[in-house]
């Protein structure tokens, strides 16, 4: 593991936070949201890293309360941390703590089926605090996605809201918070001393540029696919989707552990 944030994290694991993307990172994509689950060995591999750094937190556009039951055997890992919404809301120790849900959501997602209405194979996705508008289910997924761009784009201006591109889907939410934001504060509340962020889509980006911003020993990573390039030109690391994001974990807790058996200093 030569990577120089991998090392800074390896030598001095108790200053380090683990961050993490959810759909796509550490659930494989499907054509159904509500269908994601973890990969099968995710939670375990987590378990065992969360017990070696200072912190694990996934960052994810899903509720977080979703994330743990989409996550089976999250809530094992120690001191686990979801962000959900991009960060408006937090769950941690078994409960959920978050702000109402912002009464623009609530209109935009009453007016979109009338503005998907004749877009074949559209899936509007309610996420609470955001919704998201899926065409991976249309005969012809891109199309769609074009489709409906400047609609949703007018939509979101007209309830204050900020639309959010990833594989294709288009999310409707509220603006002032993003997976970068989310991950700096985390960052300084915890006094991290190293970072790594693994995501698989265009919202990871913003979390990329927090960890090259923080100044601190980090590495971002890639869970690559053919539907997204940008993430694997700026990344550090790119591994092959959600089995080589959790092999990565798996030898960098490894990587660790023996380090601490030899009592490397």
């Amino acid at each position: 593991m030569s990577n120089p944030g991998i090392q800074a994290i390896v030598r001095d694991p108790g200053g380090a936070v683990i961050g993490l993307d959810f759909d796509g990172t550490l659930a494989p994509i499907v054509p159904d949201p509500a269908d994601a689950r973890i990969h099968p060995a995710a939670a375990a591999v987590l378990a065992e890293l969360g017990g070696r750094v200072k912190a694990v937190v996934i960052v994810t556009g899903r509720p977080a309360a979703l994330a743990i039951e989409y996550g089976r055997g999250l809530e094992k890992v120690p001191g686990l941390v979801v962000l959900g919404h991009y960060g408006f809301e937090r769950w941690e120790g078994g409960r959920v703590s978050a702000p109402p849900p912002p009464p623009g959501v609530m209109r935009a997602k009453a007016e979109l089926p009338r503005l998907v209405e004749g877009v074949e194979g559209v899936r509007i996705e309610d996420k609470q605090r955001a919704v998201a508008v899926h065409t991976r289910r249309a005969p012809d997924p891109v199309k769609a996605l074009e489709v409906l761009r400047e609609p949703l784009a007018k939509l979101a201006a007209a309830h204050s809201l900020v639309v959010e591109p990833g594989r294709m889907v288009l999310e409707l939410r509220p603006p002032g918070m993003d997976k970068g934001h989310a991950l700096d504060l985390f960052l300084a509340e915890r006094a991290a001393r190293s970072v790594l962020f693994a995501g698989d889509d265009l919202g990871d980006l913003a979390a990329f540029d927090a960890v090259r911003a923080s100044g601190l020993p980090g590495v971002t990573v890639c869970s690559g696919s053919a539907e997204v390039t940008e993430l694997a030109e700026r990344a550090d690391l790119v591994v092959d989707g959600p089995e080589g994001v959790v092999a990565l974990l798996a030898e960098l807790s490894a990587a660790i552990g023996d380090r601490s058996a030899t009592g490397a200093g």
